[in-house]
């Protein structure tokens, strides 16, 4: 009866403190925050108090979960909630692209334009001198080089279109229960994430101290580095996903039959490709 019973009921941990000291960690960081924008000298040591809330409270939890999945408190009911979870969170994050992609796509085919336009049309203008052409600098003209496509942006094309070629090896590896190209894949991926981020800096480097291009250069500017650098950021939480679920292959965790973890931050690493296939077209390229 009670095999019955937790087999068609959801698994209801114990009471916990996590949530009210992963709150007292925000607050901590926000406050920090407000106090740096005041000139308070302690504001970025708050700060960091309050990432290092953060992260203990998350590599608790996240581990007492773990072990709760790993002692077999977790079936077929939670397994399907964790799947609907992972679904709409990459829903939401596509969403969240989708913004900033209508933000690039007006800014640049209608707001431009329209301005650019305004002498002839209207036989006035905003700005003198203002050209309605892309990449625009603005109405002060900065000047800038704008990020071109065959070089570092491509080879990390080629970088992150090859890891989602290792991380599906690995799914494959997992499926047939050969855990060395399971892991060899899971580390292949690490190394080409990784590999991508230090490239990413370099041209960050490079546009700031070479080419003029910063996060005030006009709505090119604004655009380019919003795009890539939300981007990088969500490489950056995909790689230490990777990495963790790297470091569970290695001790023997997940089955052919149930290992929604790794499917789970494959899901999302193939969605920061495509993502980043639209931003080398439209923000590189085009």
């Amino acid at each position: 009866m009670n095999n019955i019973s937790h087999a068609h009921h959801y698994h209801v941990p114990q009471p916990s403190l996590y949530p009210f000291i992963l709150s007292a960690g925000m607050f901590t960081l926000a406050l920090g925050f407000i106090l740096k924008m005041h000139s308070f000298a302690p504001g970025p040591w708050v700060m960091l108090g309050g990432v290092g809330i953060i992260l203990t409270v998350l590599f608790g939890w996240f581990g007492k979960v773990i072990g709760e999945n790993q002692a077999g408190a977790y079936r077929d009911w939670e397994d399907k909630s964790f799947r609907y979870g992972m679904i709409w969170f990459i829903a939401s994050e596509v969403m969240f692209f989708a913004a900033f992609f209508g933000a690039l796509f007006y800014v640049r085919v209608i707001s431009v334009p329209e301005l650019g336009g305004m002498e002839a049309a209207h036989g006035a203008t905003l700005w003198p001198g203002f050209s309605g052409t892309w990449p625009s600098a603005g109405p002060k003209g900065l000047g800038f080089t704008p990020m071109g496509a065959w070089g570092i942006p491509a080879i990390n094309t080629a970088l992150l279109l090859s890891s989602g070629i290792t991380v599906t090896i690995a799914h494959w590896g997992l499926l047939k229960n050969n855990r060395t190209q399971l892991n060899l894949g899971l580390a292949a991926t690490v190394l080409l994430g990784t590999l991508f981020l230090v490239l990413q800096a370099y041209e960050y480097h490079h546009a700031y101290t070479e080419l003029g291009l910063t996060l005030g250069a006009g709505a090119y500017g604004a655009t380019f580095f919003m795009l890539t650098g939300f981007h990088g950021f969500h490489v950056t939480l995909g790689t230490i996903m990777l990495t963790v679920i790297l470091g569970r292959t290695l001790k023997g965790h997940f089955t052919p039959e149930r290992h929604f973890a790794f499917e789970g931050v494959a899901w999302y690493w193939h969605f920061v490709d495509v993502v980043w296939l639209l931003l080398f077209v439209l923000v590189y390229w085009l």
